[in-house]
């Protein structure tokens, strides 16, 4: 499987992205890069495509999927595709609290730490439904390094679409996740005018 090794400060600086939404605390002690020449309709489009793989971790022949897949759903375009990122698996792991970094949830769900329905699920990019129910897997719950996670992450304010309780490490799909959910600034428009060249 292919992913992204990219150093996470340098590329959130590089596309503009805060490092919090990609979970890092750390802050770049570096000013963004400052472009001298104005960036052309394609560039601003390819950058926006290239920030919203990154966050998401998905390559580009993923990405490009879901965006066919977006096209089909009744709804805008744009906003569709944001909803299937985010009902990745990983990326509700990550907003459930249990991973740092969606990089690290993409680990835990490969490690088949986690469960739907009562069932092992190990691929990250598994998309979740409304009522599904996301937990740790029983022997995972004594892990310390599980246990570190959701110390860390105790505070983190999990999104109103999803449902967590804290004490059994179990999560609930509420409903599907809207544009309003989007913690970071994004415009998808340019992403689908990109595509629909």
């Amino acid at each position: 499987m292919a992913k992204n090794m990219q150093p996470i400060l340098k590329r959130c600086r590089t596309l503009g992205i805060e490092p919090g939404t990609m979970g890092v605390d750390k802050k770049s002690n570096k000013n963004p890069k400052q472009s001298r020449k104005k960036m052309s309709e394609y560039g601003l489009q390819l950058n926006e495509k290239q920030k919203v793989k990154f966050i998401y971790g998905v390559l580009e022949k993923q990405f490009r999927k879901y965006y066919v897949m977006a096209t089909k759903k009744n709804g805008i375009t744009g906003e569709m595709l944001l909803q299937i990122l985010e009902t990745r698996l990983d990326n509700v792991i990550f907003r459930l609290g249990l991973a740092n970094t969606r990089r690290e949830a993409r680990q835990i769900v490969n490690h088949g730490h986690i469960l739907v329905n009562g069932k092992k699920v190990d691929i990250p990019s598994y998309l979740v439904k409304p009522g599904e129910v996301i937990s740790v897997r029983e022997k995972s719950k004594s892990s310390p390094r599980i246990k570190e996670i959701v110390e860390t992450n105790a505070s983190r304010i999990v999104p109103d679409w999803l449902d967590m309780d804290k004490n059994t490490l179990t999560g609930k799909v509420v409903a599907l996740p809207n544009r309003d959910h989007i913690d970071y600034e994004v415009e998808e428009h340019l992403i689908v005018e990109l595509y629909s060249k």
